[in-house]
């Protein structure tokens, strides 16, 4: 049997992030001022953002940079390892090759810091002082934290309640890397108490945290926000994953056929497809697919069309899939896939067919993970898992169709403060959520009109 693990010295690391936007067919649709609806430019996001952050936001540069500052820190963990999953091939049959990128060996133990660190960097620069975010299950929230214990500044989380209350030690995580933490919605900000005096009992979605978030970052001079997912310059930095997935399947002298991730906001599935996008422009055969959860399922039965990235309205419009920015997802264990929209940037590659998109339930992912974790060893992510699932499902498709197509999937995080959601799914009491038609066509026809 080959050697498992392929690796790549620390001097491999990408000293440049690639950004997809140099490389797509038709440039992307410009964000748009929710008050007027007009156009906005990076002097409408200065407020949010500090300016190194705006100036990669709107960049059409197809290389970028990577700080020092920044490469000192990743290299904790990266270049982080690539897996051949022989364990997994041989418990299915198939004669499919399936590779795992692991991002589950970060310091808060998911791909979210590959982004935390520079943003935490380029606002400790430009002289910010606090940074306010959202966080769904806890990855983002960890990761922020970490980011800014490490560049000295002070973070607020804005944590989705139900997953504040279904995942403590995603919580102690971050109060231990010295955030502070909050259940959303919260009466701290006018969006959490609008929501309170509406729903009481909300449970929360990631809608409503990055309304508190943004409100939090606008209402203080010394703050800024940060957003673990959606925005360009998010996307930018994950690529650091599809870059060192393509040197080392090039050292294995393997080339991939289907790439896989599980996808929320769309970062770590961009962070692995994005630097491929111009392989497939150019006519090879390649498949590239996002997945995310049946019960929010924007990509796959969302409309493509501009909306608020907040539950509030205090963010810019983007084109993107959307539910419709009232959206409150069910109170599903895949908390980090529970998001309205989706990146303006995946939206529109699903949307010119460049990717695809699929939707499980979670009993099925959960089945999946539990199957991985028999046979590799690592217990993912619930959000992770769904990027497993399709992986086990592409495979028995080859071993059905007898096509040795190779396989690779990012496998974006562990699970290991994510154990209340296997105990629910090894006692039986996981729940399945088919999303209404009713709900989610009112849920679209609140969609502004642009």
């Amino acid at each position: 049997m080959q050697e498992r693990k392929i690796t790549l010295s620390e001097k491999e690391i990408p000293r440049q992030w690639y950004n997809v936007v140099a490389d797509m067919p038709n440039q992307p649709s410009p964000p748009l001022h929710p008050g007027t609806k007009q156009p906005i430019g990076p002097e409408d996001l200065a407020p949010l953002f500090p300016m190194p952050l705006i100036e990669q936001e709107v960049s059409t540069e197809r290389w970028i940079d990577i700080p020092e500052e920044v490469l000192d820190v990743l290299a904790l963990w990266r270049p982080t390892p690539l897996y051949r999953a022989y364990s997994l091939e041989k418990a299915l049959g198939t004669p499919a090759k399936i590779f795992y990128k692991y991002e589950g060996v970060s310091p808060a133990g998911s791909h979210k810091t590959n982004t935390s660190i520079p943003q935490a960097y380029y606002n400790k620069i430009s002289g910010t002082k606090r940074i306010s975010s959202e966080t769904g299950a806890g990855q983002w929230g960890s990761a922020l934290s970490f980011a800014c214990a490490r560049f000295s500044l002070e973070c607020t989380v804005y944590m989705v309640k139900v997953s504040y209350e279904q995942k403590p030690y995603r919580r102690s995580m971050i109060e231990t890397w010295g955030a502070e933490v909050f259940p959303s919605p919260t009466d701290r900000t006018q969006a959490g108490q609008k929501i309170i005096a509406e729903s009481p009992n909300s449970t929360g979605s990631l809608g409503i945290a990055i309304s508190e978030a943004v409100e939090d970052a606008a209402t203080h001079n010394d703050t800024k926000y940060a957003l673990g997912s959606v925005l360009n310059h998010v996307l930018l930095h994950q690529t650091v994953i599809g870059l060192e997935t393509k040197k080392q399947l090039e050292k294995a002298g393997e080339k991939a056929d289907i790439l896989i991730g599980a996808c929320g906001g769309g970062s770590n599935f961009a962070g692995l497809a994005f630097p491929f996008v111009a392989d497939k422009l150019a006519g090879e055969n390649l498949r590239m697919i996002g997945v995310e959860p049946s019960a929010c399922p924007t990509l796959t039965r969302g409309t493509y069309a501009y909306d608020f990235g907040d539950t509030v309205g205090l963010t810019p419009l983007v084109q993107m899939y959307t539910l419709g920015s009232s959206f409150v997802p069910p109170g599903i264990h895949a908390g980090g896939l529970r998001y309205h929209g989706e990146s303006p940037l995946v939206s529109q590659l699903v949307h010119e067919k460049i990717f695809e998109a699929q939707a499980y339930h979670q009993n099925e992912v959960f089945k999946s993970a539990v199957l991985f974790a028999k046979t590799e060893g690592i217990i993912p992510a619930p959000e992770s898992a769904h990027a497993v699932k399709s992986a086990v499902e592409e495979a028995l498709r080859c071993k059905k169709d007898g096509k040795g197509e190779t396989i690779v999937f990012n496998l974006s995080g562990h699970g290991h403060f994510d154990m209340a959601s296997y105990d629910a799914y090894l006692g039986g009491s996981l729940k399945d959520y088919s999303l209404d038609d009713k709900l989610l066509d009112s849920s679209i026809s609140k969609i502004p009109e642009v």
